[in-house]
C-alpha cells in the first residue's frame, strides 16, 4: 500500500481540554471493539493499521520492515498512515475517540501515561511474560520505562538520550575549539560567548525553553522533573535557570529573541545549528542523520553540559497496541518481530534511536554503511559510559503540557516581558496544574 503523509500535518495543536474530551470516550470504546478476536477477513487475509510519525526517510525504512512481514507472513497485510510530528497527536486523538484507533501505533513519554490511564494501550505484560513479546535482550531499564501504574502500555523501541550538537566547520573558519564533555554550565556559555565573538554567529541557541536541557540541569543540582507523579523542584530552581539564560543572553551568547522562538521548533530542518544562526543546537542524538541531511557542515555532539551523570539512557519512544484491537495477538507478534528480528533490525537502524534488543544493537553497529549512523551509535555508545541511572518514572499525565508551559514562559523571560524570577513563579503554579498537582 503506498504511504502517504497525512495532509491534516499542519493543522493547529488541539487544546489539552480537546485531547482530554476525545480520549474520555476511549474506555467505552474499546470495551466494544475488544469484543472481537484475531479472526481474518473472508479473503483469508488480516489487514492491520499501523501509525506513526517521522520524515520520509522513517516512512521508507517502515514500509520496507512491514514489507518483510509480509513476506513471511502473507496472509497480513498492513494499512500505513504516517504524518510529521506537528499534528500527530491530534490525529491520534480523533482516531481514538472516533473507535477507529490503529492498531498500531507510535507514541512517546509525552502521552503514553496520559493513554494508558484512560485505557487506550494493552498491557504487555502478559505477551512479555510469556515472551509472545520477547524482551529478555533489552535493558530492564529500558523495558520497565514502558511501565505505567504497573501495566506495559508500550514496548520501548529504541534507546536515546540527549546530545549538544555543534558545527565543526563554524569552529574550524574561527580555529576555535571544539566544546567537551564535562564542561561546566558557565564555562560552556562562556564558549559560546567567544564563538559569537569570533564568528558573528550566536554561540548556541538559548535552551531554557527545552524541557530536555531543563531536566538534566535540575538533576545535576540535587532535583528531578517528577517523582511520584509530582513535580521534583521548586521555585528556585527555574529561578536559577532561566537567571542563567538571561546572562547568557546579556553577554551575546545566545541569538535574538525572535530567533531563539525560531529555534525552539521541534522541526529538525529549523535547528538553528543547521540553518546557520546558531553555533549549537540541543536535540536528541538519534536526530544526528536527519540534521545533517539538513546542512553542509560537520557537526559533532556532546553530552549536555555539566555531570553527564546526571544524562541516563532513555526509551526514545515506544509502539503500542490498541486495546480494544480485534487483532491484539497478531499486532503484538507484528511489535516482537519489529524489536527483535534481525533483518527487521538491519533495516530500521537507528531511526528511532538504539534498537532496544541488545543483540540486534549490535548487528546493527558492525552492519551499518551510513556514516552518520554510525556516527549516532558511537556517540550513543560512548556517552552511555558516562551516564547515571535512568529517570525512575515514565513523565505523568500532563507532561505534554508541562513542556508547552515551558516553552511559553521561558519565551516571556526570553523577551523580557517577565523577570527569571517571576517565570519560575509562573511555571512551577502552570506545571503543578498540568499534572493535577494540588
Amino acid at each position: 500500500m503506498e504511504l502517504k503523509p497525512d495532509p491534516r500535518t499542519l493543522k493547529p495543536q488541539l487544546s489539552r481540554r480537546s485531547l482530554l474530551a476525545g480520549l474520555a470516550a476511549v474506555p467505552v470504546l474499546a470495551a466494544t471493539a475488544a469484543c472481537g478476536d484475531d479472526s481474518s477477513g473472508s479473503d483469508g487475509k488480516t489487514e492491520l493499521s499501523f501509525f506513526w510519525w517521522g520524515a520520509q526517510a522513517r516512512a521508507d525504512l517502515t514500509d520496507k520492515a512491514l514489507a518483510l512481514y509480509t513476506s513471511r507472513h502473507p496472509e497480513v497485510t498492513f494499512k500505513k498512515t504516517w504524518q510529521a510530528n506537528q499534528g500527530y497527536f491530534d490525529k491520534l486523538a480523533t482516531l481514538t475517540a472516533g473507535g477507529n484507533a490503529p492498531d498500531i501505533f507510535q507514541i512517546d513519554d509525552n502521552y503514553i501515561a496520559e493513554y494508558s490511564g484512560r485505557g487506550v494501550t494493552l498491557d504487555l505484560t502478559p505477551y512479555k511474560d510469556d515472551n509472545k513479546l520477547d524482551m529478555t535482550k533489552f535493558p530492564e531499564s529500558l523495558w520497565k520505562y514502558g511501565e505505567v501504574d504497573g501495566k506495559l502500555a508500550g514496548a520501548a523501541f529504541g534507546e536515546n538520550t540527549q546530545g549538544l550538537v555543534w558545527s565543526q566547520t563554524l569552529l574550524d573558519k574561527a580555529k576555535l575549539p571544539a566544546p567537551k564533555t564535562g564542561m561546566s554550565w558557565d564555562d560552556f556559555i562562556s564558549w559560546a560567548a567567544e564563538v559569537s565573538k569570533a564568528t558573528k554567529v550566536p554561540g548556541t541557541q538559548d535552551p531554557s525553553a527545552i524541557y530536555q536541557a531543563l531536566w538534566v540541569y535540575l538533576r545535576q543540582n540535587g532535583a528531578d522533573l517528577y517523582s511520584d507523579n509530582k513535580l521534583a523542584f521548586d521555585e528556585s530552581h527555574i529561578g536559577s535557570w532561566f537567571s542563567l539564560w538571561k546572562g547568557a543572553r546579556d553577554k551575546g551568547a545566545c541569538p535574538t529573541p525572535d530567533v531563539i522562538h525560531e529555534g525552539n521548533a521541534t522541526d529538525i530542518s529549523k535547528q538553528l545549528v543547521v540553518t546557520g544562526k546558531a553555533g549549537t543546537s540541543w536535540v536528541w542524538v538519534n536526530q544526528m542523520p536527519e540534521l545533517k541531511k539538513n546542512t553542509k557542515d560537520t557537526l559533532g555532539v556532546m553530552a549536555y553540559p555539566g555531570d553527564p551523570s546526571a544524562q541516563w539512557a532513555r526509551a526514545s519512544m515506544y509502539f503500542s497496541v490498541f486495546k480494544g484491537s480485534p487483532h491484539k495477538d497478531l499486532a503484538v507478534d507484528v511489535l516482537n518481530f519489529l524489536c527483535n528480528d534481525p533483518e527487521a533490525g538491519k533495516i530500521l537502524g537507528t531511526d528511532r534511536g538504539l534498537p532496544s534488543n541488545l543483540d540486534v544493537r549490535k548487528l546493527v553497529a558492525d552492519t551499518v554503511t551510513d556514516p552518520n549512523m554510525k556516527q549516532t551509535i558511537q556517540v550513543q555508545n560512548d556517552l552511555g559510559t558516562k551516564f547515571g541511572p535512568t529517570s525512575p518514572t515514565v513523565p505523568p499525565k500532563g507532561h505534554s503540557k508541562v513542556k508547552t508551559e515551558l516553552v511559553r514562559i521561558a519565551e516571556e523571560v526570553t523577551y523580557g516581558r517577565q523577570s527569571p524570577q517571576q517565570g519560575a513563579t509562573a511555571f512551577v503554579t502552570a506545571a503543578k496544574a498540568a499534572i493535577g498537582q494540588s
